[in-house]
């Protein structure tokens, strides 16, 4: 279905609908009122070693190194990686597991860092004001350094989604603006205070891609972020190119499907990713960090969160280390207002509970969430599904949420990614509008975790099976070559009795010879005398 809006700030764009979606309480106004503010130091900041998606970094540091502000502290060990830098100067007291945000709670290795508040930096590399005259793979590799990775919560590195490969040609770049989850406002909030610096990550990202277009996609309930990008923009030259584009307010416009849907009415393949189709998509904390990295040589080692909900005494946004326990974040707002039912680490809808409050903002961390009980009710006891399909008419990936539910509870691996499982977004809508009160992400997570368990389970025995086939064909090939040798020797044994026979042989003859020479001298006398 497409319908022709009309926003403002594009009256000439035609923008489409994508399947389903919800419209629930934004809550943003708890947050979205006061400007960014900059954390202070905590006592002890636990930085995880990993904090993207791909090979996890290797350490460059050891327990009691003192490390500097911006110093690298693990580095990445494969092309799908990225480093890790230290948030501020200080000493290395720990490399041990701690738990980080992680939707089963597990631990990771980490860093533990005790300040010495003198926040010395490390010599950083040089910007690279000139970057339009240098080679593009020189300024992919300072991304790459500076550890820059998806911030709307992928954690994907951004030097590897900004190398698309030569056998696609990329013709737009999109850039999310859309923050739809409610409560979270800290894109809101960098596009109101930065939004010229974000154009200028904006512009190095076209400059590396050589796009004909970039679409910037905020939804209609940020109006301030709004006219401070329209602003930012009318001052530059990228106009020509670029484009603010009010979008309307649906959860979940932010997916990076459904804006690509939106923006361009254009589908990404099943399974696939939107490159395939010549568009790429980044965060706009992410193209702020981007222009960090390039225009002043400086790493990703803070993040702008947002630190809400009505059990927090005074909800904002906090410019924050990578590293920072939750717990001096939210001691930062005031401490609770009142005891909080949940602490999440995201939006109500994607995000996911915390149990420790020592665990660590990361690059991805984008909201802290404190629900008051009244925010968080108990859950209403799952019934019976009655099959009324509503799951199925809000889901944004246009699936078929009753039958991976039937599926995933009936442990049935295969069928249910027949039912293309992977393509969901593990947005909720469903969850939020079943009437059977059916908790139905947690399935869909509890059958992605099964299978990513069984394909790694089939890596190892595959790998095992190699190693011990390549351990047979050894041991073959030693055997042979064993055998190969002791015939050598065999032979050149027999070789010498061969070899003395016949010396006795030649023996004889040469005997046998002068006996006849001289027989024949002794005839050749007795016939002279006659």
């Amino acid at each position: 279905m497409v319908i022709a809006l009309k926003p403002k700030s594009s009256p000439e764009r035609r923008l489409w609908r994508f399947h389903g979606g919800i419209h629930i309480p934004d809550e943003k106004a708890l947050s979205n009122g006061r400007a960014i503010e900059r954390a202070p130091l905590a006592a002890r900041l636990w930085v995880p070693l990993q904090q993207h998606i791909g090979a996890p970094g290797r350490p460059l540091i050891a327990v009691g190194d003192s490390v500097l502000k911006g110093q690298m502290i693990a580095e990445p060990t494969g092309f799908i990686s990225a480093p890790v830098h230290a948030p501020t100067s200080g000493r290395v007291v720990a490399i041990e597991p701690h738990p980080v945000p992680h939707p089963s709670g597990l631990s990771a290795p980490c860093a533990l860092i005790e300040p010495d508040g003198a926040e010395t930096w490390a010599e950083l590399p040089p910007p690279l004001a000139d970057y339009p005259q240098l080679d593009p793979a020189l300024i992919r590799e300072r991304i790459r350094w500076a550890g820059v990775v998806g911030m709307g919560g992928a954690s994907f590195p951004t030097s590897v989604k900004l190398t698309p490969g030569t056998d696609r040609e990329i013709h737009t770049l999109i850039i999310n603006g859309a923050e739809c989850e409610p409560y979270i406002t800290c894109d809101d909030r960098l596009m109101r205070e930065r939004a010229a610096h974000i154009l200028e990550g904006v512009r190095i990202m076209h400059h590396l891609l050589r796009v004909r277009t970039v679409l910037i996609g905020i939804e209609d309930n940020k109006p301030e972020a709004i006219a401070a990008m329209q602003l930012a923009l009318a001052e530059t030259d990228m106009g020509g190119y670029t484009e603010i584009v009010t979008i309307p307010t649906l959860y979940p416009s932010g997916g990076e499907k459904q804006l690509i849907r939106i923006l361009t009415g254009k589908e990404v393949p099943t399974s696939g990713i939107p490159a395939q189709i010549g568009i790429v998509c980044q965060n706009v904390s992410t193209a702020a960090a981007v222009a960090d990295a390039v225009l002043e040589g400086r790493p990703l080692i803070a993040r702008v969160v947002t630190v809400t909900g009505h059990a927090i005494a005074e909800p904002r946004n906090l410019e924050v280390p990578v590293g920072t326990p939750i717990e001096h974040l939210i001691a930062q707002c005031g401490g609770y207002r009142e005891t909080p039912r949940k602490l999440i680490c995201g939006g109500p809808m994607m995000g996911f509970e915390l149990r420790e409050s020592t665990t660590p903002i990361t690059k991805s961390t984008n909201c802290l969430l404190a629900l008051a009980p009244a925010e968080a009710p108990d859950p209403e006891p799952a019934l019976a599904c009655i099959r009324c399909g509503r799951c199925a008419e809000v889901c944004p990936a246009k699936l078929l949420p009753q039958q991976l539910y039937w599926n995933a509870r009936a442990k049935d691996l295969d069928r249910v990614q027949d039912y293309n499982l992977f393509d969901c977004i593990e947005c909720g809508c469903c969850a939020q509008v079943c009437p059977s009160h059916i908790p139905l992400v947690q399935y869909y997570r509890y059958a992605k975790t099964e299978i990513w368990a069984r394909e790694q389970e089939k890596r190892k025995s595959e790998q095992a099976r190699a190693r011990h086939a390549a351990k047979q064909a050894r041991l073959e090939r030693q055997e042979q070559e064993k055998q190969a040798r002791l015939r050598k020797q065999k032979e050149a044994l027999a070789a010498k009795p061969a070899a003395a026979a016949d010396g006795d042989d030649a023996k004889k003859v040469l005997i046998e010879a002068a006996r006849q020479r001289a027989a024949e001298r002794k005839r050749s006398d007795a016939a002279g005398q006659d």
